[in-house]
């Protein structure tokens, strides 16, 4: 069996600044008719950026969604027609002041394919220098850095819980970067 789906037709339900919500009508693999709710998204980045070796820098910030503040790697969305890569320095700085000399691509994970569309570019930042951080209108967020092995150990035991920094983790682990 053929395991796709075919859009009958597509209507715009909410036009926001960050997402767009769609209630396509769709023909499924079988011949049945169903709908699906999709989330459209810019897309973003995920940055791993590793200062002297062992340590990995993290941001906090309220995550308002979910009601919590969030211990993550440096992230940010895509702009319109933005570059996954220009875009990642740009978060890296922007987030936590420091540029890095070394990039390493790190592929792309989906968030959500059950409703969503947005994917996210992940990358390794190494050699960093610091500049200055200079976070976005109504971002409030502040960098830390942490051992690799404490990272580890946050994620164990429930204190890092955020999806894309366990991948992003996990894709350099996978590749023996770090």
């Amino acid at each position: 069996m053929e395991f796709k789906e075919k859009t009958l037709d597509s209507q715009m339900m909410y036009d926001g600044r960050i997402i767009k919500v769609y209630k396509d009508n769709v023909e499924l693999a079988d011949g049945k008719k169903s709908f699906r709710e999709v989330v459209r998204h810019s897309g973003g980045v995920v940055i791993l950026a590793i200062k002297d070796y062992d340590k990995i820098l993290l941001v906090k910030q309220y995550r308002y969604p979910i009601g919590e503040t969030v211990l993550e790697l440096p992230a940010g969305k895509l702009e319109k027609g933005e570059d996954p890569f220009e875009a990642a320095k740009r978060e890296l700085e922007e987030e936590t002041g420091y540029c890095a000399n070394k990039w390493t691509d790190l592929g792309y994970i989906n968030t959500s394919p059950g409703f969503s569309d947005e994917k996210l570019y992940l990358y390794l930042a190494q050699d960093l220098e610091y500049t200055h951080c200079h976070p976005d209108e109504g971002e409030i967020i502040q960098a830390f850095e942490y051992k690799y092995d404490d990272v580890l150990k946050m994620i164990d035991n429930g204190e890092i819980n955020d999806a894309k920094t366990i991948c992003g983790l996990m894709r350099a682990n996978m590749k023996r970067i770090i």
